[in-house]
């Protein structure tokens, strides 16, 4: 069953991409006394991530947090590395951390895993973009397939 808006934040260990190198994070602990926004992406790289989702958060970015977010994290089941390239490719700088869910540990606690196997892709997370107050979620938008309506920074700042 997907996460939902009064549900905690699963503690599940991911790896965050810095400045200074690949660094193990607990979400529970990422997510714990502040407003965080995350929001999921089926892949780095990939078309709609690149052109549409992560440019619609950069571009939020300074509105979002003058709502109060404290965060603004954007995650992949992809490895760290691959996820620290995207982010340097769309000048995430220190606006959106990027996190790396390699092994979909986190995406599968939370419900939002989407199998793409028949398509050469694996297990890949769902579109999606939740808000969260100390570890509880608030909102949540979990696309349809294919889809890209719900899950923006445009929306997620109208949803603050």
């Amino acid at each position: 069953m997907p996460i939902s808006v009064g549900d905690a934040i699963p503690a599940v260990k991911v790896m965050q991409a810095t400045a200074e190198g690949p660094k193990e994070i607990d979400t529970a602990e990422f997510f714990k006394g502040r407003t965080v926004v995350l929001f999921g992406v089926p892949g780095a790289f990939t078309p709609t991530c690149s052109a549409k989702h992560m440019p619609s958060f950069l571009e939020n970015a300074d509105a979002l947090k003058a709502k109060g977010v404290d965060a603004i994290a954007c995650m992949a089941v992809n490895d760290v590395f691959v996820m620290g390239a995207w982010g340097k490719d769309q000048g995430a700088g220190d606006a959106v951390a990027m996190i790396a869910d390699g092994s979909a540990a986190f995406t599968k606690a939370m419900g939002l895993e989407f199998d793409l196997t028949a398509r050469g892709l694996g297990v890949r997370c769902q579109r999606f973009a939740l808000v969260a107050k100390d570890g509880k979620v608030t909102h949540i938008a979990v696309e349809a397939p294919g889809a890209f309506e719900v899950s923006s920074g445009q929306a997620v700042l109208a949803a603050l």
